[in-house]
């Protein structure tokens, strides 16, 4: 693989509930809106559990995701292709933790900032639209 050896740890806090962080994390129909333009190998299940195996593309970069663990408050995946190494979601309520770590030639911190923008921004977006009274 070519490229350099990169870490990076971000926290943030969002607007949502531990349930809902798990589900946005976990569900490839939730994760698959707020992780554009990454795109994700068809067939994924409703929800990611251990053993599985599935790849991801940003432009022609692919990366291939195994899963290690997964429990009520955290993911855990093996990462290789155009990353190799890992990546691992922590999460609780009002806050989501990500620890990426590999050799990549692509700039891990300037992505998983991103990401964790678009993830704050889907859930923010999703309680602005639970929150909204029903017209009568």
């Amino acid at each position: 693989m070519l490229g350099t050896l990169q870490q990076s740890h971000l926290r943030i806090e969002v607007d949502a509930t531990q349930p809902q962080i798990k589900a946005s994390l976990l569900q490839p129909g939730k994760f698959r809106q707020w992780l554009w333009p990454q795109r994700f190998a068809e067939g994924l299940p409703e929800q990611l559990h251990e053993g599985l195996v599935f790849n991801s593309y940003l432009g022609l970069v692919e990366v291939r995701h195994q899963v290690q663990q997964v429990t009520d408050h955290s993911l855990q995946m093996v990462l290789a292709g155009g990353i190799d190494g890992f990546h691992q979601w922590y999460w609780g309520d009002q806050w989501v933790q990500s620890r990426l770590e590999g050799v990549s030639a692509l700039p891990l911190n300037l992505g998983q900032t991103i990401t964790m923008w678009r993830l704050r921004q889907f859930l923010s977006h999703q309680n602005q639209h639970q929150n909204q009274p029903i017209a009568s």
